[in-house]
């Protein structure tokens, strides 16, 4: 199949899945999670209809991972650069955060967290300034993952790095920012990271009513970079990203400049896997290096494949179902979860190339072809 016909497969079935009817469906869908936290608030414990704040936190943790593998899918399911470090821009976004909501549960923004005492350090270094303000952590969020992807990519692209190679080599980024931020004088609390946080724009981060706020926020950002994605892929941006993915070298040679096309999506990808990771941190409760894991973005390119690569809501049930499965599956059996998941994820490759979404629309063609 040529370069055009697969362009024109991917745009038929993104315009199938996203049709009115499907827009109807995620819609409902949203409507439902809309609804979860006011279960939590309104209905009282012990009642058939109450939904615990466990559960909220819980849903609201799979919305941000949900959120980075929607990140992915837009590098690797429509331009097919596959990345094994959007861990890194996660965490960078929850580091972000993470330094705001440590100055904010303080008596005294000036006051330094206990990590910074051992070293005998008595004011914060000048990379924490102005962190004390919300808006300033949330440039932060949005700023260091856009600007260190733009720059990595820009060199990375430029020297037609591609493939495996490319890979590796934001896998081995990765790996170092993560040796990095284990080492205690980097300012940035070492293997335990951040914890303890109090309050966040003067709310009271563990009460009911804040954690219902941030799951509405996130449920809002996961919508919102859902219909950014779409609005991306369907333009003319979008089928350009797709010819890249299939033939890089016919494009170059009928006159596109890759680089530009390829550095806009990395960077966007990075920016919104950033605001997934500075929405994780007030609901789970703690940031670290861990979070810059190898595994963790080797994760991300499991939930992308589960779901659906190169489909968008393909990621977002990814994410859902292989988070879903570890929660149950780690509470009886914790040993054996890395198995299962290498397991999961050989059994996509071999029986479900096109992921859940694809087997969705495999048994729906079914379906039409048996009616008519």
């Amino acid at each position: 199949m040529n370069t055009s016909m697969r362009s024109s497969t991917l745009s038929y079935e993104s315009g199938t899945l996203f049709s009115t009817k499907a827009w109807a469906g995620i819609t409902a869908v949203a409507a439902l999670f809309a609804a979860l936290p006011a279960l939590n608030l309104i209905v009282p414990p012990g009642h058939s209809l109450y939904v615990s704040s466990f559960t909220i936190a819980l849903i609201g943790k799979f919305m941000c991972y949900a959120m980075a593998a929607l990140a992915l899918d837009l590098v690797w399911g429509y331009a097919g650069i596959l990345s094994l470090g959007h861990g890194l821009f996660f965490a960078l976004g929850g580091y972000g955060m993470g330094m705001y909501l440590m100055r904010a549960g303080k008596p005294s923004p000036e006051i330094v967290p206990d990590f910074m005492t051992f070293l005998s350090w008595k004011t914060y270094p000048w990379f924490w300034s102005f962190t004390e303000h919300f808006w300033y952590a949330m440039l932060l969020v949005l700023i260091v993952p856009g600007l260190l992807a733009f720059i990595f990519g820009y060199f990375a692209f430029r020297s037609r790095i591609k493939g495996v190679y490319f890979s590796i080599i934001t896998q081995a980024l990765t790996f170092a920012a993560m040796l990095l931020f284990f080492r205690n004088e980097t300012g940035f609390g070492g293997n335990n990271g951040f914890t303890d946080f109090k309050r966040i724009l003067g709310f009271d981060i563990t009460s009911p009513q804040t954690r219902a706020v941030l799951y509405w926020t996130t449920l809002g950002a996961l919508v919102g970079s859902l219909v950014l994605g779409r609005a991306v892929m369907q333009s003319k941006l979008g089928r350009v990203l797709t010819a890249i993915r299939d033939a890089e070298s016919r494009l170059r040679f009928l006159g596109y400049e890759p680089l530009g096309f390829k550095l806009f999506v990395w960077t966007l990808s990075a920016v919104i896997c950033g605001i997934a990771g500075a929405l994780y941190v007030p609901q789970v409760g703690i940031i670290n290096p861990g979070e810059m894991s190898t595994e963790n973005s080797i994760e991300m390119v499991i939930w992308v494949a589960t779901g659906g690569r190169g489909t968008l809501i393909g990621p977002i049930i990814g994410a859902g179902t292989i988070n879903g499965l570890k929660t149950w599956f780690t509470s009886v059996f914790p040993e054996f979860w890395l198995y299962a998941l290498g397991l999961i994820f050989v059994l996509v490759t071999l029986f479900l190339p096109q992921g859940i979404v694809g087997l969705v629309r495999k048994l729906g063609r079914g379906d039409k072809g048996q009616t008519s």
